[in-house]
């Protein structure tokens, strides 16, 4: 999963929101038996591209889109749309037999030729997609047409209405993990093309349909009895917008399923609690950062960032921001990522050597550097507390001040992507997929979209270059893990925390498993009792 930002005053996030209220969409009234749904709560975004699978920043809406493969409760890679596929021996042809049952929520089959529209949509230029270069650019012909020198992608043949075959630039050992992701979703044309208010009305191929949206109300899900992999067991599902803090809902029996903020935790993990049974707990496939702009003074010089990264007393971070819930986060790799190194070698928070790297760079000194904007996602002058800790350590111990400004979060990304940003700026990494190459190619190769801080160093690109088409599966992880020394090294990002998740869950649901890596869960989940 991609991108993430941390959380702003929900109160003012509705505020503003509200304000750019988007319009409603008609749909039929739905009667709904609420002892058959699954009740959540949540939001919205008014940035339509978060809705379109070829342009979201997240996960996508798995319960309304699919794609040829995905993942399942244990994450074992599974067939989705795709009941089965071959791989030529030299590993760069893969041909795709797509099911015969397959189909769109109105009723229509899915061919070959929806699969080849909806990586064309996503690589032309005009849809704007800041991740199909990521996921689906291995593909011979993608590169070309994001770039507007093709109108087709030419590793791409439909054989039949249910034969696909996809040629690859090279053997990639984890092209079928990427596309589980988004941006290789399958999307109708005529529901695409019939508006730009489409993702409210999607005509998906999920095993839920989209039934009512009102915008912050609820947005309900109906299963899809038709589902090629067989009707969802839970007849819906409901999401109620903005209607409160998670876990408060989840005491008054008004959801089904809630998040704990950190700042709670230690309630519901106390023995004693009437609600610590319901409490599950797991560890993210994720690891927060802040990004050094590499392009710009003084983040063009390593010893500045190395200055900054050993300024950083991650102890004091998570104790005091945190309350001690989250991991302490020295490389890009994750815990229980494969590849995942307990004797890398991390900068260490070290407040003289911090200065003296600083003494010692092209700037002399906090006195010869340039006037420093810390990014942010939020509104007005609030400060978040994350942001508020580190520009106070860097103070006290470099003597450096910064000027914060924040971004609207339905907006941050976009501004983000398009350099509309300061010197640094905070975010995230969650895994799409469980290889790390998913953290170090896709976040550090000066060549990737997802690269933000325009990084380039031409030794750990031979390096992750090497490492796609690595066969052996001990070779790669070696050299990943050389990979993530050389980046740790180099700082081109401050790496502060990998995140825990904690979820409270009703004894009536079943099935139910928390992922570090979002899956389209809720047709794995039954309710017994509700």
């Amino acid at each position: 999963m991609k991108r993430f930002a941390l959380p702003v005053l929900s109160l003012l996030v509705l505020w503003i929101a509200l304000a750019a209220r988007p319009a409603e969409v008609h749909f039929p009234q739905v009667r709904l038996p609420l002892k058959q749904a699954l009740v959540l709560s949540g939001g919205e975004m008014t940035n339509p591209r978060y809705y379109d699978p070829a342009t979201t920043y997240g996960a996508g809406d798995k319960r309304v889109f699919s794609g040829l493969v995905s993942f399942d409760p244990r994450l074992n890679l599974v067939p989705d749309l795709a009941e089965r596929w071959e791989v030529s021996p030299d590993g760069t042809v893969y041909t795709f037999y797509l099911r015969r049952n397959a189909r769109f929520h109105d009723g229509r089959p899915v061919t070959t030729q929806d699969v080849i529209y909806s990586w064309e949509r996503a690589a032309r230029p005009k849809t704007g997609s800041d991740t199909v270069l990521t996921y689906l650019g291995d593909i011979v012909g993608v590169a070309e047409m994001h770039a507007g020198q093709a109108t087709t992608i030419r590793g791409l043949k439909a054989l039949d209405d249910h034969t696909l075959q996809v040629t690859l630039d090279a053997p990639k050992p984890y092209f079928l993990l990427k596309l589980t992701y988004a941006t290789a979703f399958v999307v109708d044309k005529k529901n695409v093309e019939s508006g730009p208010d489409w993702y409210r009305r999607p005509n998906g191929t999920g095993p839920y349909k989209l039934v009512e949206w009102k915008p912050f109300e609820r947005i309900v899900y109906e299963r899809n009895p038709d589902f090629y992999l067989g009707p969802p067991a839970i007849p819906y599902v409901v999401v109620n917008l903005y209607s409160g803090v998670d876990f408060r809902l989840y005491e008054s029996g008004e959801v089904d399923i809630a998040d704990v903020p950190f700042y709670a935790v230690d309630r519901f993990a106390d023995p004693i609690e009437p609600l610590h049974r319901e409490l599950v707990t797991g560890v993210d496939l994720c690891t927060s950062y802040v990004v050094f702009d590499v392009s710009r003074p003084p983040f063009d010089d390593p010893k500045v960032r190395q200055a900054f990264t050993m300024a950083f007393d991650r102890s004091k971070y998570l104790e005091i921001v945190l309350k001690g819930r989250a991991l302490p986060a020295i490389g890009p790799y994750p815990p229980g990522l494969p590849g995942f190194n307990v004797a890398l070698r991390g900068l260490p928070y070290d407040p003289d050597q911090a200065r003296r790297r600083l003494a010692e760079s092209n700037y002399g000194g906090p006195q010869g550097l340039p006037p420093i904007i810390f990014t942010n996602t939020g509104y007005g002058s609030y400060i978040s507390p994350d942001v508020a800790a580190m520009a106070q350590m860097w103070q006290q111990t470099l003597g450096v001040t910064l000027t914060i400004e924040n971004l609207e979060p339905n907006y941050y990304y976009d501004q983000i992507y398009s350099r509309n940003h300061g010197h640094l700026f905070s975010t995230g990494w969650c895994a799409d997929y469980p290889d790390p190459q998913n953290f170090a190619d896709v976040l550090f190769h000066s060549g990737s979209a997802q690269n933000m801080g325009y990084y380039s160093n031409p030794a750990l690109d031979v390096l992750l270059e090497q490492a796609r088409v690595e066969p052996d599966v001990a070779k790669r992880i070696a050299l990943y893990q050389q990979a993530e020394q050389m980046i740790v090294d180099d700082a081109p990002v401050l790496f502060t925390t990998h995140s825990l998740s904690y979820q409270l869950v009703k004894p009536y649901v079943k099935g139910y498993v928390l992922t570090p890596i979002h899956i389209p869960i809720e047709r794995y989940m039954w309710l017994e009792g509700k």
